[in-house]
């Protein structure tokens, strides 16, 4: 298939690049690069540098070839970011995403693959979650994913566009060459693995006084790789569909650290902080219609084996992509004559 992927340089999106390009289907890539980076393009991909927003760009983009089928990872992720600036993540998420739907009509590309969110679900009843839980969103990140799915429905039954929603739990785990690298760190994972490299002090622990064994928050890890290989599953569905992706197994913030603790072979520092704004206290995914429906089932569901990972990872690049001690040579991207900068 021909593929066009937004926001593959970013971490979800450039390891499922990887996966699709070893697959044999051929690819062609959008990143602005303001939170991506251009060591993790695949070079073997066409690459538009350019901003979802530029209505130039993305017709430059799709102008070369028809596209098969569209997967969107491009947006802005942070939920602290999302409650002090609602405006940009509604900019980014819905405005950007629908300008997008509307290339995609044009030019008759009949399928989009969606990169949601747990965080739609808001702060549910009941665990664990399934596709019929209801959608109560807590902040504007989960808001504006929310408001994108609805959208890609209302889009799906109009004009007769697959529209396949997969809402990642807690993705984490890196490959050989590819990881987590956000220029504003929120997620445990790295930041742990960063306190154990000294690249932090210390490891923020929000909220101690959560219903829950040990009074911190439980989340549900699922390994970048599988997440990966259930985009690739869901190129084959010629219906619209809504999955859950994560592992069926909670794991609290103490559980985490113990587990990097164990993997890294060190006591990590922690700093017990106040509760964050739309932190629900237990996220868990039930995956089992992606599983009937795909037959997707996590490679790697252990959180020891995502942890250590993207340990592996962390050492090598301990400042990221632009550590100093990285001894990849500096990737040589083919960069399409389509090339949009913004």
């Amino acid at each position: 298939m021909k593929i066009l992927l937004t926001g593959g340089a970013g971490y979800i999106g450039s390891v499922t690049a990887k996966l699709l390009i070893d697959h044999g289907h051929e690819l062609t890539i959008i990143d602005d690069l303001s939170e991506g980076h251009l060591e993790a393009l695949d070079p073997r991909a066409a690459f538009v540098q350019g901003d979802l927003g530029n209505a130039d760009v993305l017709h430059k983009a799709f102008s070369k070839d028809p596209f098969d089928a569209v997967m969107h990872f491009a947006g802005s992720c942070l939920v602290p970011e999302s409650v002090e600036h609602p405006s940009l993540y509604y900019h980014n998420n819905v405005v950007n995403g629908l300008l997008l739907l509307e290339t995609m009509r044009e030019n008759g590309v009949p399928k989009i693959i969606f990169s949601s969110s747990c965080a739609v679900y808001g702060e549910p009843e009941k665990t664990p979650i399934t596709e019929m839980t209801p959608q109560k969103p807590t902040h504007p990140y989960g808001e504006t994913k929310f408001a994108f799915e609805k959208a890609l429905k209302w889009y799906a039954k109009a004009y007769e566009i697959t529209a396949i929603l997969l809402r990642y739990f807690n993705a984490a785990g890196a490959t050989d060459h590819l990881g987590e690298d956000h220029a504003t760190e929120t997620h445990l994972i790295p930041n742990v693995l960063k306190a154990a490299l000294n690249e932090l002090p210390y490891v923020n622990i929000y909220g101690t006084d959560y219903p829950t064994p040990d009074g911190t928050c439980i989340r549900d890890y699922v390994h970048v790789l599988d997440i990966a290989q259930a985009h690739i599953l869901a190129l084959e569905l010629e219906e619209s569909e809504s999955f859950n992706l994560g592992n069926g197994s909670g794991y609290s913030v103490r559980q985490v650290i113990q587990t990097a603790e164990k993997v890294c072979e060190m006591k990590i520092p922690v700093k017990e902080c106040n509760r964050r704004i739309g932190d629900p206290p237990i996220l868990v995914a039930s995956s089992q219609k992606i599983q009937q429906v795909l037959g997707w089932i996590p490679k790697h569901p252990s959180l020891e084996e995502i942890m250590r990972s993207a340990w592996r990872w962390t050492q090598k690049h301990p400042k990221g992509y632009a550590s100093t001690n990285d001894k990849n040579p500096k990737i040589k991207h083919q960069k399409s004559k389509l090339q949009c900068k913004t």
